[in-house]
């Protein structure tokens, strides 16, 4: 359900694009059992009939929960953990990229996936993500978000 409605909600995508899940470390993924944004990305690559570039990202090193933190906090501890997997980046360079995220809080992580496919080359990126946090909205942290970050 919850990718049916974010497909609905995404503008007409015109030619190919890469749909590409948030990733989690391999740590929390094999605890977890499951990365909920590669389980949207892949139904919304089915709904648009669009490519799913599921290994895209990698989280190269295991990050503290970052529920409860602010925006800053989330910026330090995803420094430089987020990046474009060596085996896709030819895929991605030039690519119209889909970035799909269950949540989108302080958009620190959405930003750190952006910012790890534009240095891979990618020609466009779109966030679609279910929900997002809004600033005073009961989080520890204002998200602090620009008005150019793209969502959907």
């Amino acid at each position: 359900m919850l990718s049916r409605l974010i497909t609905a909600r995404l503008p007409r995508l015109e030619g190919e694009w890469l749909l590409v899940p948030v990733p989690l470390h391999r740590g929390r993924l094999w605890g977890r059992g499951y990365n909920q944004a590669a389980l949207l990305a892949a139904r919304i690559a089915k709904l648009t009939e669009q490519p799913l570039v599921v290994d895209g990202l990698l989280r190269n090193r295991k990050t503290p929960s970052l529920g409860g933190l602010g925006r800053k906090e989330r910026e330090r501890a995803l420094a430089g953990v987020i990046e474009v997997n060596p085996r896709r980046r030819p895929s991605i360079d030039g690519a119209k990229v889909v970035l799909v995220d269950d949540v989108l809080t302080s958009g620190a992580t959405s930003e750190s996936c952006v910012r790890a496919l534009k240095k891979a080359g990618a020609n466009q990126v779109i966030i679609a993500c279910f929900a997002r946090v809004l600033d005073g909205a009961g989080g520890s942290g204002s998200s602090g978000l620009k008005r150019e970050t793209p969502e959907v």
